[in-house]
């Protein structure tokens, strides 16, 4: 072997190009066999669903962990606060309509900054002592 090779660094090597490999293979799959782009679909639907149980189960989790500190913001920046998110996930859910036009584009835009500022707002009156 040469200098500055292993056996851990071929080990290494050897696993990377076996996991393209693999990538590489189900891509072809999905783009040679017949009812490859339905069972993509499927895919990534269920990796949608993961994806929002998990940020759903972690809102849950943050909620318990910090209900005193939520209620201690006051109604006021609590109604801030819920609103924002409820405007990141309409924007989110409304995404594939809006970024048809250019002004859509533009709405979604000034709706995630709105959303972001308020957020920044409420963290940084949590904050002040």
């Amino acid at each position: 072997m040469r200098p500055g090779l292993d056996r851990a660094s071929i080990v290494d090597t050897v696993k990377h190009v076996r996991n393209f490999g693999i990538v590489a293979l189900l891509a072809l799959g999905v783009y040679a066999l017949p009812g490859g782009d339905t069972a993509a679909d499927l895919f990534g639907a269920s990796l949608f669903v993961i994806l929002s149980l998990g940020i759903g189960l972690l809102a849950a989790r943050f909620y318990q962990e910090r209900r005193v500190d939520l209620v201690s913001l006051g109604d006021q920046w609590r109604l801030l606060l819920y609103g924002a998110i409820g405007l990141i996930v309409v924007a989110l859910a409304a995404s594939p309509r809006l970024f048809d036009s250019g002004l859509g584009t533009i709405v979604w835009l000034a709706l995630m900054a709105g959303a972001i500022f308020a957020l920044y707002r409420v963290w940084r009156h949590a904050r002040e002592y």
